[in-house]
């Protein structure tokens, strides 16, 4: 009798948990391709409280968004492992002047086992629409 309770009450948490799942806002899914699509607008809302890794990607250097912390070729992402953090889990966000190149970054990101990354949509050019300014390393 315990056993036929305890099985019927797993049975129906189990149940439960799969019918709330269905309920979790898209928001805090990594999506389908294992990452995020960000807007200039959800990246500008990101920035006010950052707690990410910024990564610029497009090669060649064109300047960067406020924030950056890395430049790492989109297509050196396998040889730059030692600048990318070591928690797998590490909330990254990744962006190149149109797009084109950080879609390939997020891509292999999420191939070397990183669940949390985020793709800015539009780079820099989307940026440069919103009116903000790139900024420039100096040599």
């Amino acid at each position: 009798m315990k056993k036929i309770k305890y099985t019927a009450g797993l049975s129906a948490l189990l149940i439960l948990v799969g019918w709330m799942g269905s309920f979790v806002p898209r928001v805090w899914s990594m999506g389908e391709k294992g990452y995020v699509n960000i807007s200039a607008a959800q990246f500008t809302e990101m920035m006010k409280n950052k707690d990410f890794v910024l990564i610029n990607v497009h090669i060649p250097y064109e300047g960067e968004l406020p924030g950056t912390d890395l430049f790492i070729p989109f297509n050196a992402m396998d040889q730059n492992k030692e600048k990318l953090p070591r928690q797998k889990d590490a909330k990254i966000v990744v962006y190149c002047r149109t797009g084109r190149m950080s879609d390939i970054a997020v891509e292999k990101l999420v191939r070397m086992g990183y669940t949390r990354v985020f793709h800015f949509q539009g780079g820099m050019r989307e940026w440069e629409k919103k009116g903000k300014a790139l900024q420039f390393r100096s040599k």
